[in-house]
């Protein structure tokens, strides 16, 4: 059965009327968390977040890398491992990606446009070197395996400076 239109056309309401539910006045205050845009607040804070929780794990990293250095007896070995490198080699590559995660951080705070996508290869890089480290500090591995995969998440989510400036 087919639907009819209705034989008489809604009456227009008079201006005194009351303002449609839709006007300015009666609108949502927020979006809903799901409809938030790429340029939402969260993203953007999430990127600040990322960026110091880079430069936070690139100085732990200089230090854990000079602790490496400094003795090998620091560090105690649970078993057998496949991916066996010397602790002073473990100490030296620390050192390094925590002096360079230092400075792309500080990237990512001052809105750099290259430090998200180098951010991007150094957390993934950091989260393949800790995933090798596991049989050295086991839990401190796991820890910063899930803030690598955050701060991976935030820089790839994080708003586009040059989209959201208004000419």
């Amino acid at each position: 059965m087919t639907q009819q239109p209705h034989a008489t056309p809604p009456s227009a309401t008079p201006s005194s009327a009351a303002p449609p539910v839709w006007d300015k006045e009666h609108r949502q205050a927020a979006p809903a968390p799901a409809d938030l845009p790429a340029g939402s607040g969260f993203s953007t804070g999430g990127m600040v977040f990322a960026g110091v929780l880079m430069l936070v794990n690139g100085v732990l990293a200089v230090l854990q890398g000079i602790s490496a250095i400094a003795a090998d007896d620091i560090y105690d070995v649970i078993g057998d491992y496949v991916y066996k490198i010397n602790l002073t080699g473990w100490g030296w590559i620390m050192l390094v990606l925590g002096a360079v995660l230092v400075g792309v951080g500080y990237g990512v705070l001052k809105g750099a446009w290259w430090a998200r996508m180098t951010g991007i290869f150094l957390a993934s890089a950091a989260m393949v070197l800790h995933f090798l480290f596991l049989p050295y500090a086991p839990v401190w591995s796991v820890i910063m395996i899930g803030v690598d995969f955050f701060v991976i998440w935030a820089l790839a989510t994080a708003p586009d400076p040059a989209r959201t400036r208004v000419s």
